[in-house]
């Protein structure tokens, strides 16, 4: 068994498998803000993608109380060949939301994106800066109850970015569980409550 940056090679009889996680013993309160340390490869966002049900653990379980909004990739579950309203609907079954509910908010993420026309055409023919805008409109549309993010998002050009990182300010706040992976130690300092270090796939004891 070898060490790897992104976790451990383990040589099976004509194949190899990577051990990405190791040993995580990890319990979460309501109201806690945990922040995910660590290099690159340390498994922060396995981690974070086991939590959201993206990636099953093959040992141990899994037990989350609460809807989880990811901000892991705000484009699961958008089609590039649907309409930026079809979008909507999309994106918001794939957050849990009922369709009754995405026809009650589609006004708010319309006006919030500021996309127009633009939401009546397909989002193939959107700039990576709109279709960023329109993916975050709608993923930070409800309020979180566990919330889990991969580093701090920044969306738009000057005018939207300040608008965008007001809201995105409003929806951590009112999390009920907030974990977030990041290299920012300025950021974990302004939004944990407590810190989790990783290396090789383990939680290893903060410096």
């Amino acid at each position: 068994m070898s060490a790897a940056t992104g976790g451990q090679f383990v040589g099976k009889a004509g194949h190899t498998v990577v051990e990405a996680l190791h040993d995580i013993d990890l319990e979460v309160a309501e109201g806690e803000r945990i922040a995910l340390l660590g290099g690159n490869g340390a498994g922060k966002t396995t981690l974070l993608r086991v939590l959201a049900g993206v990636y099953y653990p093959e040992k141990g379980s899994v037990r989350v109380e609460g809807r989880v909004t990811s901000l892991l990739d705000s484009m699961l579950g958008m089609d590039l060949e649907s309409t930026g309203y079809e979008n909507m609907y999309l994106r918001g079954l794939f957050l849990g939301l009922k369709a009754k509910q995405i026809a009650a908010l589609t006004d708010e993420i319309a006006e919030f994106s500021e996309l127009g026309d633009f939401l009546n055409v397909p989002v193939r023919t959107y700039s990576s800066g709109m279709t960023l805008r329109l993916a975050f409109s709608i993923s930070t549309i409800i309020k979180p109850e566990v919330l889990l993010m991969d580093e701090w998002m920044s969306v738009g050009d000057e005018h939207f970015k300040q608008k965008a990182e007001a809201r995105l300010e409003q929806f951590v706040s009112d999390a009920g569980i907030l974990v977030i992976a990041t290299h920012d130690i300025g950021l974990a300092d302004r939004l944990a409550t407590r810190r989790i270090a990783m290396e090789h796939g383990r939680i290893v004891p903060a410096d």
